[in-house]
């Protein structure tokens, strides 16, 4: 991995301006990009898709992600028809976005954290699977308890899957759009030990309905 380390994975113009108007179509006008100016492997710029009368939170969806082809092992292609992959989080419409503090910036860390994951561990990402967010297993700020995450389908602005994007005509460059949901512990375990079946059904479809991140939000688990 040392030479491939080096190289940093970007969209050509043509594929950039197709995820960003994807992005448009699927989660609503952009108001803003937290731009990525230094980088070793790809370039994470994170689009901000304000809150309206209709879906009054934040979406934030990684833009430059899905540059990056992960390596899927032979035995798991069945499963992972996608090799590309956008990461997307729902923030309360009072989230600040503005702040350093990492009880406002834990969420746009996730973000970066699990698209660079596939990367740093010559893996690859898909819906069901998790993400452990701290290497302690300690919360990932002080005002919360998650300390992990849950990849699942991405719902757009019609509350509708967002399928995956073909990149060209032939359709050889697929990009998923996955949503990171976030876990307490005990959740977490109980996903490995039991499954992410069971976990959904435990979550309930109201709740994978409304995928707002919610610190204060009792665990499922417990």
């Amino acid at each position: 991995m040392e030479e491939e380390s080096l190289k940093l994975f970007l969209y050509s113009e043509k594929e950039f301006e197709k995820v960003s108007a994807y992005i448009e179509q699927q989660y609503g006008e952009c108001e803003g990009v937290l731009h990525e100016f230094a980088s070793a492997d790809i370039n994470c710029d994170i689009v901000i898709v304000p809150p309206t009368d209709e879906q009054p939170f934040y979406k934030l969806v990684t833009e430059g992600a899905g540059a990056y082809k992960m390596k899927i092992p032979f035995s798991a292609r069945s499963q992972a028809s996608n090799n590309r992959a956008e990461y997307v989080v729902f923030l309360p419409k009072d989230w600040n976005l503005k702040s350093g503090k990492e009880e406002d910036y834990w969420p746009i860390r996730m973000l970066k954290t699990v698209s660079r994951l596939p990367i740093w561990t010559e893996d690859w990402l898909g819906s069901g699977h998790s993400v452990n967010l701290t290497e302690d297993g300690n919360p990932v700020a002080e005002n919360t308890k998650f300390n992990s995450c849950v990849l699942l389908d991405s719902k757009g602005k019609d509350n509708q899957i967002v399928e995956p994007l073909k990149l060209n005509f032939f359709g050889s460059k697929r990009v998923a759009f996955y949503q990171l949901y976030p876990l307490y512990q005990e959740e977490l375990e109980y996903k490995l030990k039991i499954s992410y079946k069971e976990l959904l059904e435990k979550v309930g479809a109201e709740n994978i309905n409304n995928l707002i991140v919610d610190i204060h939000r009792k665990s499922f688990c417990e």
